[in-house]
């Protein structure tokens, strides 16, 4: 059900099947659920319309033209004439009518033997329709008709008569009026049973109109102020929903004082702050450690998120999270997501803690047996302080002494179900900490939704500047070339990246094997040297490219998306994405902070096709107007959706949202939110009498894992 009616209304009658509803019956009601999703009268009346239509306004025939735009008309008209063409699947039914300014076809596919015994010839009729021309010609297909005896007769609920959702088959048997008529038709069902789910004094607090209001002018809007208070009334109570929900999670996890107390800062940590720090922090890292060691002398479980871009110092600052554990006795892991970037993040950490106390492993899916054997039975006596790798450490077999500290790099490369599984490795929770550079849109909807703490790394180290990104089409590509080779001639390096290995016929994009021969051309033996790298290399093969490139014996580095990433070349001053039309918005930002890693000026090259659809030169231009990951996110956002914040869907909007958004309601979401947080303060178990309807109203949106995702992140 798409909207809890049981907490505003009699369960019989909002239970009830629509097959009931006058004008539906059994065949309809099937088409309704299997089309919709709709199966009872209180599905039905919260399927809310997308937009309206002034059923007030009669046009002229002369009136409706292609100029005009308009995507639904009504008028009134005689029929003419009628005639018949085709044969079988292919035979049309035509009407042709007329009034005192021109006259239009009317064309029915299917219904024939029903709508040509309702059609009589001579007779005035009220026509209403979708416009279209046919040489000229105005033309409408499938209109609904009524006589003009019939439209004086009857009364319309409001003026103004919402069009809903509906799908080609929906359509073709329920018109746009035909939907209207039977949400009237329920409406008489349903209008004098309905009670509200809060209090009196939240609805005079935020100003919100009584439900059964809103209900009825969502549907049948008596003005346009009476639709924006139904419309904000009923978004209010989607979001305070989920408020209510994750509010009183957020507050049941820290009513629990089952966090790892990490009461010291310890010798190893200042022996690293004082003695091995590699460059001095910035700012921003410095209150992002402060406020790390704030949330693990709480005693709760801390769950915070950690968002800055590439090269901002995240792994330094997690680094120095993971001795705060060390020093507690606890025992710390950074789970990446690629091989590549494990190792490099055991590498670098190993080299950073050289000489001190700390003892550092590593386990993937590739290490040896050796490796893998000394790996596991390190954490599992306690021996090993900092294990890092791949999923492999979310295996049955890796069992930790005392886990109290994870971090998880790159979170958005992670099923939410992966990261969950760290969670479980120790019998209290550890200390959560994620980490990217770009927030997935589940994790910038948590953001908004006030259930995850959230860090920003806002400032570059001192030296680092911001990346030049610039979007050219196919036509530029020997200005392109040009560019490469006077990078090239200042001793820099770049990268190619192609989103696809072997060409495929189903897409028009450039491929990396053609790529890769085009670009040898262009740049030739002895004096350019151009590397290649995918994922489907053998490991050696792989691992050669990536040394040829990293010792700068390559110039050029042609690669798909495997270095997305975990490389560090500092020299690399030049990142070319073919294709970048067929990159997300967080792929396109993770592949432009492989440069930029070193002081000189770095540049991003986003070369697509002539043709982009809108949402993908609406990704590409935010790509050149700003680095800033929240930003890019947020749009992101906006052209995915916020993903299941409770479960483990990564896209696609949380919770069934049917009318507010999280974006475009923000100003409602922070209201509702400071709604949801005072009603707990004062009754967190919603357990007073006039707390029931929002009892059921949070229940509504309650998780369905048997592991709270949402403490994830």
């Amino acid at each position: 059900m798409a909207l809890d009616f049981h907490y505003i209304c009699r369960v019989d009658t909002l239970d009830n099947d629509i097959k009931f509803v006058a004008g539906i019956g059994e065949a309809r009601a099937k088409l309704l659920e299997r089309e919709l999703g709709i199966r009872t009268l209180g599905d039905m009346l919260s399927h809310y319309p997308f937009r309206y239509i002034d059923r007030t306004r009669i046009y002229r025939i002369s009136e409706i033209t292609d100029a005009a735009g308009l995507s639904y008309v009504q008028f009134r008209a005689r029929v003419t004439g009628v005639a018949y063409a085709g044969a079988g699947r292919k035979r049309r039914f035509t009407a042709f009518v007329q009034d005192p300014t021109g006259q239009a076809e009317l064309v029915w596919f299917q219904g024939i033997k029903w709508i040509e015994k309702r059609v009589e010839v001579g007779r005035e009729y009220l026509v209403f329709g979708r416009p279209s021309f046919y040489r000229g010609e105005l033309s409408i297909a499938h209109p609904e008709l009524e006589t003009m005896e019939q439209a004086l007769s009857r009364k319309a609920e409001s003026g103004m008569q919402g069009i809903y959702p509906s799908t080609e088959k929906l359509g073709n048997v329920l018109g746009a009026k035909g939907m209207y008529q039977i949400i009237c038709n329920a409406w008489t069902l349903v209008k004098d049973r309905i009670a509200d789910p809060l209090p009196e004094a939240v609805r005079t607090r935020y100003g919100l109109i009584a439900l059964r209001d809103a209900i009825y002018n969502i549907h049948f809007p008596q003005s346009q102020e009476a639709l924006r208070q139904a419309q904000y009334r009923l978004k209010f109570d989607e979001l305070l929903g989920v408020q209510l929900n994750i509010q009183s999670r957020r507050t049941a996890r820290l009513s629990k004082s089952n966090g790892f107390l990490f009461s010291k800062v310890g010798g190893v940590f200042n022996t690293f702050y004082t003695e091995k720090l590699p460059f001095p922090l910035t700012g921003a890292q410095k209150r992002v450690i402060k406020e790390i060691r704030r949330d693990t002398v709480t005693g709760f479980q801390m769950n915070r998120l950690l968002q800055g871009d590439v090269g901002s110092g995240k792994t330094l600052v997690a680094l120095m999270s993971m001795l705060l554990a060390v020093d507690n006795g606890f025992q710390a892991c950074m789970m990446a997501p690629t091989e590549i970037l494990a190792r490099q993040h055991f590498s670098t950490i190993s080299r950073m803690l050289e000489g001190m106390d700390v003892k550092v492993a590593v386990l993937t899916g590739a290490s040896k047996a050796k490796e893998r054997r000394a790996s596991l039975e390190g954490i599992a006596s306690g021996e090993v302080d900092i294990l890092i790798g791949t999923h492999a450490l979310i295996e049955d077999r890796v069992q930790f002494a005392n886990l109290g500290f994870v971090v998880i790099d790159e979170q958005h490369r992670f099923g939410v179900e992966q990261r969950a599984r760290l969670w479980t490795k120790n019998e209290q929770p550890p200390h959560i900490l994620v980490m990217t550079a770009t927030p997935i849109p589940r994790t910038l909807a948590m953001t908004l939704y006030g259930d995850l703490d959230v860090s920003v790394i806002d400032e570059l180290p001192p030296g680092r500047r911001p990346i030049k990104t610039f979007h050219y089409t196919d036509a530029a590509r020997l200005k392109l070339f040009g560019f490469m080779r006077q990078e090239i001639a200042k001793g820099r390096q770049v990268y190619v990246v192609y989103p696809l290995i072997k060409e495929s016929e189903a897409m028009d994009y450039k491929d990396l094997t053609d790529g890769y021969e085009a670009i040898s051309r262009d740049f030739p033996l002895p004096q350019y040297v151009t590397a290649i790298c995918h994922g489907k290399m053998k490991p050696a093969d792989k691992e050669e490219s990536m040394r040829q490139f990293k010792s700068g014996e390559a110039n050029i580095l042609v690669a798909t998306s495997v270095i997305e990433v975990g490389v560090d070349v500092p020299n690399a001053t030049v990142m070319v994405i073919e294709s970048a039309e067929r990159f997300g918005l967080s792929q396109l930002h993770q592949l432009r902070g492989r440069v930029g890693r070193g002081g000189e000026q770095s540049y991003c090259i986003l070369m697509s096709g002539e043709k982009l659809s809108r949402e993908s030169r609406a990704r590409l231009e935010a790509m050149c107007e700003t680095n800033d990951g929240f930003r890019l996110a947020e749009l992101d956002l906006k052209l995915r959706g916020a993903g299941d914040i409770n479960g483990t869907l990564q896209s696609g909007m949380a919770f069934d949202l049917k009318i507010a958004s999280p974006t475009a309601d923000v100003q409602i979401l922070t209201v509702s939110r400071e709604a949801a947080t005072g009603i707990l303060a004062a009754d967190p178990a919603l357990a007073h009498p006039q707390n029931r309807g929002l009892e059921a109203l949070r229940r509504r949106y309650s998780g369905r894992e048997e592991i709270d995702f949402s403490r994830i992140s």
